[in-house]
C-alpha cells in the first residue's frame, strides 16, 4: 500500500507538471472509482476545470481548481497515478480514470483491486479544512510535528505502540512498513504500551519516524509490489529497509535473527535483541 513517502513522491512529480493545466476531457472506466457520483456527473464536474496545485494530506491527494472546487484522490492498496506527456493510449493496465489536459498531456488512474477512489470536496474552504481534520491526524513531516507533540499524542494510551502509530486519526501517512522501520531504529518493541514510552524513547521515536520518511521520499518510495511513482518508475526504498521483509536474516545492528509476528493483524518485523519484549 502506498504510504506517505510514495504519495509525497507522486505529489511532487505532479506538482511540477499539472498546475495551470485545464482538464479538456475526462473519462471514467470504472463507476466504482467515483461512487457515489455517477460517472456522467463526475465528468461534468471536472471537465473545464483548471488545476491550481497538488496538495497532500497524509495518504490523500487534493487537486484544488480555479473555480473553488477541488478533487481528492486516494490510491488505497494498489492504485497508480501516472502522468503522461501525451495520451494514455499506452496499454495502461486496470485503467479506472483518465484526465486529458489542454496541452495534450494526460493523467491516468489505474487500480488492480478497485479500492482507489476519486471524489469532489466541499467548495467552502472552511468546510474543506474541517473535512480533512476529521480524516487525518498530525502530519509527521511538518515542522509542527515535534517530539513534544508526539509525547502528547501518546500520553495515556493503553494500546500497543504499533497500532497506535498506524491510526491515521493520530498520525497521518504512516503504514505498516515505515512503522516497523521506525520502531526498529528507535529500539522499541511493537507491543510496548504506547503511553509507557519514556521521554528519551519518545525523542528517539520522533527522530526515527522523520528520518525513515525523509529517506524514503529521497528514494522515491518503495516498489515492493505494485507501487510505481507518478511517472511510472520504480522507487528504491526497498533496498534500504532494515527489518521489514527481512525475517530470518541477521539484524544489521546486532546480528540477531530478525523475526516476524502479527500485531493488530499486520505482519510485523522486529529484532528480539534490539527491541526487547515488554
Amino acid at each position: 500500500m502506498p504510504e506517505l513517502p510514495e504519495v509525497e513522491t507522486i505529489r511532487s512529480q505532479l506538482a511540477e507538471r499539472i498546475p495551470g493545466r485545464t482538464i479538456a476531457r475526462a473519462e471514467v472506466f470504472d463507476e466504482k472509482t467515483v461512487s457515489p457520483l455517477e460517472p456522467v456527473e463526475f465528468v461534468e464536474a471536472v471537465t473545464g476545470e483548471t488545476i491550481l496545485a497538488v496538495q497532500r494530506y497524509g495518504k490523500y491527494l487534493e487537486l484544488p481548481f480555479s473555480s473553488g472546487k477541488a478533487m481528492a484522490l486516494h490510491l488505497r492498496m494498489t492504485g497508480r497515478l501516472h502522468w503522461r506527456p501525451g495520451s494514455a493510449d499506452d496499454g495502461t493496465r486496470f485503467l479506472k480514470l483518465e484526465f486529458a489536459f489542454d496541452d495534450g498531456s494526460s493523467l491516468v488512474f489505474g487500480d488492480m483491486r478497485r479500492f482507489g477512489r476519486a471524489w469532489l470536496l466541499p467548495e467552502n474552504p472552511a468546510a474543506r479544512r474541517e473535512y480533512w481534520a476529521s480524516k487525518v491526524g498530525a502530519e509527521p513531516l511538518a515542522e509542527t510535528f515535534t517530539a513534544k507533540l508526539l509525547g502528547k499524542l501518546l500520553e495515556g494510551r493503553r494500546g500497543p505502540i504499533k497500532p497506535t502509530l498506524l491510526n491515521q486519526a493520530i498520525i497521518t501517512g504512516l503504514g505498516n512498513m515505515y512503522v516497523d522501520e521506525a520502531l526498529f531504529q528507535a529500539k522499541i518493541h511493537p507491543l510496548r504500551t504506547a503511553g509507557s514510552l519514556t521521554r528519551p524513547e519518545i525523542t528517539a521515536l520522533h527522530r526515527a519516524i522523520r528520518d525513515r520518511l525523509r529517506v524514503a521520499v529521497a528514494q522515491g518510495g518503495a516498489s515492493i509490489d505494485s507501487y510505481r511513482d507518478g511517472l511510472g518508475e520504480r522507487g528504491s526504498m526497498q533496498d534500504y529497509l532494515k527489518v521489514h521483509l527481512h525475517e530470518g536474516e541477521a539484524c544489521p545492528r546486532c546480528q540477531s535473527v530478525i523475526v516476524k509476528t502479527k500485531v493488530a493483524q499486520r505482519g510485523t518485523y522486529w529484532c528480539p535483541s534490539c527491541q526487547p519484549e515488554p
